[in-house]
């Protein structure tokens, strides 16, 4: 097999055999972590290549966050939300839902796990307190999870009814979303993340298009937002549109990066409404992206996302790139 292209970045040893659900940065070094259908997920040392810790189970695991870098949460297909310890090698379940769990987010202002089900519900979790005690939390949602990001002190999430529901962390009890509102965009939501300064938050659909949202709901808040197509091609005359499967803010810069079924990478400069450059070619699918704590370096997994049915699909494949500051830096205007 042909190596790949220097530009797509270096992959990492012993990537996921199934289905790339997820990757993320550790906040505290350069430590990644990927979660599959394989039902497995790894941590990487990712500058170095190397596999630090894997753990498997036989459920596929849909989403994975950092609690430490030695200690990680998971959300199964099962329903089930697991802590992971990778130097004691300790399994313990936190708690269940009545459905598949799509999303997980540690919350360490609070000491909770936030849990986002296809039972339509968000749960709290307290991991300190023994399984059977320790839901915090139940809020019903108007429908299923599919994604959920957290950014300052809100906590925003997307559900398959178009819904986007805006919760302050610090008022979680209430139970109520602070904001909510309708995607902008008409078609399925794939992803949601929030903006670094906490100003807001991008939403990827299925219909090739992503929408920058603001918190702040006054009129001059609202008239900034836009959104814009991507992810298209065309080919012998045919256009293609393709999903937004994954969005990644530069958490030093502040532009963002966006992944899709074209097997393409955009870095975007969203304040000035730009493109600052295009990294094609990857063998499949874009099924995530994560930046560094520092912005340096971008993990992109390459994985069918199945837009196309059951077929022969390139093997799973995460790609670890050194981005350069005219990559990812705004430029200014003129």
């Amino acid at each position: 097999m042909a190596a790949p292209p220097p530009f797509l970045g270096r992959p990492l040893e012993s990537p996921p055999n199934d289905g790339i659900s997820g990757l993320r940065f550790s906040n505290n070094s350069d430590l990644l972590l990927s979660s599959a259908w394989d039902g497995s997920v790894r941590l990487y040392d990712a500058p170095r290549n190397q596999t630090k810790g894997s753990f498997s189970q036989q459920a596929p695991v849909l989403d994975a966050a950092f609690q430490e870098d030695s200690s990680i949460f998971l959300a199964g297909l099962d329903g089930i939300i697991k802590r992971y310890d990778y130097f004691a090698r300790v399994e313990t379940v936190i708690g269940q839902h009545a459905a598949g769990a799509r999303c997980v987010e540690w919350l360490p202002d609070r000491g909770l796990v936030a849990t986002g089900s296809w039972d339509k519900t968000i749960r709290c979790w307290d991991p300190r307190i023994p399984q059977g005690q320790n839901c915090a939390l139940v809020m019903q949602l108007p429908g299923k999870v599919f994604s959920m990001a957290q950014g300052s002190m809100r906590l925003v999430v997307a559900t398959s009814s178009l819904h986007i529901l805006v919760y302050d962390i610090r008022k979680l009890e209430a139970g109520l979303p602070e904001q909510e509102r309708e995607s902008s965009l008409r078609f399925q939501t794939r992803c949601v993340r929030c903006f670094p300064d906490g100003t807001g938050f991008a939403v990827g659909s299925v219909e090739g298009r992503v929408a920058m949202e603001y918190f702040d709901q006054s009129e001059a808040g609202q008239a900034r937002k836009y959104a814009f197509k991507c992810h298209r091609s065309s080919e012998a005359g045919v256009d293609t549109v393709h999903p937004v499967n994954s969005i990644a803010f530069n958490p030093a810069h502040g532009t963002f990066a966006t992944g899709g079924g074209d097997g393409v990478v955009n870095i975007w400069d969203g304040a000035h409404k730009k493109r600052l450059c295009q990294i094609p070619g990857y063998p499949t699918s874009v099924s995530a992206l994560a930046f560094s704590r520092e912005g340096k370096y971008l993990a992109v997994a390459s994985s069918y996302t199945w837009e196309h049915g059951d077929k022969e699909h390139p093997a799973d494949a995460i790609y670890v790139r050194t981005m350069s500051d005219s990559e990812v830096k705004p430029k200014p205007r003129i």
